[in-house]
This record gives structure tokens, sequence and C-alpha cells, in this order.
């Protein structure tokens, strides 16, 4: 089961600058609780972002530079690659940027979304979830409280 997870704004806002543009505490907690001991796919720019790899995951890093090498990353120069590396894995999730996602929503089954309440500057955006194709099957409201500037929602959603 392929596996993407993302935050999100309400006009699909992902981030700018090769950063988030929101700060969220519990939502980086759900990410790590879903995420470890599994493979995570993503492009060069977001294993960038990174100040070290995150711990007890398998990072595999999709660039087209095809003489980049980084300590702690499996690289691969196609998303096709990245999900064959990830055989062994159950569940790999892919964690961005905007264009893997847009690639990979083409085969993903699974979205786990936080969908964040506000409207943000932004230059990455997460590719239009179609209903005709996914059906929202969970949702868990997160308040704005005093270590979250907005409220949110995890939402979780699978292939019909």
């Amino acid at each position: 089961m392929i596996t993407m997870i993302a935050a999100a704004g309400q006009n699909n806002e992902l981030g700018k600058d090769n950063d988030l543009v929101w700060h969220l505490p519990d939502d980086f907690k759900r990410f790590k609780q879903l995420t470890t001991g599994h493979y995570i796919i993503m492009g060069r720019k977001t294993f960038e972002s990174f100040p070290k790899p995150l711990p007890n995951r398998t990072h595999v890093v999709i660039t087209r530079n095809e003489g980049y090498k980084k300590d702690g990353a499996i690289v691969v120069h196609s998303i096709d690659a990245a999900f064959i590396k990830a055989t062994s894995d159950p569940q790999p999730f892919v964690i961005g940027g905007g264009e893997i996602y847009k690639m990979a929503i083409a085969i993903a089954d699974k979205i786990e979304l936080t969908r964040v309440h506000g409207t943000f500057d932004a230059d990455t955006y997460f590719p239009e979830i179609n209903k005709d194709q996914w059906e929202l099957i969970a949702e868990i409201p997160h308040p704005k409280d005093d270590r979250h500037n907005y409220a949110f929602t995890y939402e979780t959603w699978v292939r019909k």
C-alpha cells in the first residue's frame, strides 16, 4: 500500500522556499508515528530541507542529478525506481515535495492529509484530490491552541 502523507493549506499550499509555512507540533508527532519504521520517498529538495536524515526511517531520494550521493539516502532517478527500492516495506510513504506528489497521486492507495485551515503564500502545492477517484474515510479535527497557530483536520483518503 503506497501512502502519501502531507500537510496542505485550504488551497493545497505545501510550502515556500523549501520550507513549511506553519509550525504544527502535533502534526509532526503524527508524521513521526505513522512513518517510523517505513521507507519514506521524497525529492532531493525535501531531503535537503532536513537538518539530518529522520531517525528510524529509510530515505529514498528521487533526483534527476545522476551524480547525486548523500549519506543516509538511497538515491534513485525515477518514482518507479523509488517504489522498487521500497518493495520490502508493505507501506512506503511519499513525503513530498510537490513534484513527487504529482507523480505519486496516480499510483498511491491512500492519502494521509493534514488540512491546515488557512490560506498561505506558497510556491509549492499538493495536487488536487479528485473526489471521483478518492473517498474521505476519516476526519479528526484539531483546534487552534497555544501551540498551534492554525486549526487543522487530519484527513484519511483511500482510492475508490
